[in-house]
């Protein structure tokens, strides 16, 4: 692996590792990170109950695919990819994956 993927894992960390803080503890809901480095996916996701109803979802995953970061999903507000250029991620290096390849083509961001 190389140092620009050691980079990216480490920057996607910290992504996931604060915007977990932010959503802070709950005795009902958990919040999950699940980094898988050999593999290079990252998620943050939610589960557990609330008022019997069930909660389970994947708020965040990113995959680093072909030296690039692949956001598969963003539950965020703000838009993860923005959290990510500001720590030093060029766009022309972050893929909107949960996008069309359509829409992708009319972004700022990366297209594959």
């Amino acid at each position: 692996m190389d140092s620009l993927s050691n980079n990216y894992q480490e920057i996607i960390e910290k992504v996931i590792a604060d915007y977990a803080d932010f959503l802070g503890e709950d005795e009902n809901v958990q919040i999950e990170l699940v980094f898988d480095k050999s593999r290079d996916r990252y998620l943050l996701v939610e589960t557990g109950w609330e008022n019997g109803r069930r909660i389970y979802g994947t708020l965040l995953h990113l995959d680093i695919i072909n030296g690039k970061i692949w956001i598969q999903q963003d539950g965020t507000e703000e838009g993860i990819a923005t959290e990510l250029v500001a720590l030093g991620v060029p766009k022309d290096c972050i893929v909107l994956g949960f996008k069309s390849l359509q829409r992708r083509q009319i972004t700022e961001f990366a297209v594959s």
